[in-house]
């Protein structure tokens, strides 16, 4: 009986192969907890999101000058504007995500030693898109809110 108890609970060889693969994928997102500890490339987590909310700050205000609806309402529901602010975005965007795929890229090769690039889309979508499009539409309509609120004050 003591030697049955220690024979199930002894994993095969066939189940540490799988979980050491599992682990090992590329494809895998890994934890990245530590990812703001590291002193090396811990600024990514700040920069990238502040240059995207930069840049829709500037498209934002550039919408509420031209009279362009909210870009998340537009691009979702409106498909006259999509095709125009789908290309408008990623003009403005492109090179902030080029700057985090690049970022993510040399943080995987020195901290985790090795390329995940499912890792790396996720990151990169996430400190540079989203932020972009979260803060476009609300300070379009922000500005223009602003703007009809100084027109229609009484000049003394």
């Amino acid at each position: 009986m003591c030697v049955r108890r220690m024979w199930r609970s002894t994993p095969t060889f066939a189940a540490s192969v799988a979980r050491r693969r599992a682990s090992s994928s590329p494809y895998r997102p890994s934890s990245r907890v530590d990812w703001t500890l590291t002193p090396r490339l811990s600024f990514q987590l700040y920069l990238q999101p502040l240059m995207a909310s930069l840049l829709a700050l500037r498209d934002g205000i550039k919408d509420a000058q031209t009279g362009q609806p909210a870009y998340f309402w537009a691009v979702c529901f409106d498909p006259g504007y999509r095709r125009a602010l789908l290309r408008s975005g990623w003009q403005s965007i492109a090179k902030v995500f080029v700057i985090a795929c690049l970022l993510d890229v040399a943080y995987q090769l020195i901290v985790l030693k090795g390329l995940r690039p499912l890792e790396t889309i996720l990151v990169a979508v996430a400190l540079a898109i989203v932020p972009y499009v979260m803060v476009r539409g609300p300070v379009s309509r922000i500005v223009r809110t602003f703007r009809r609120t100084k027109r229609s004050a009484p000049v003394h």
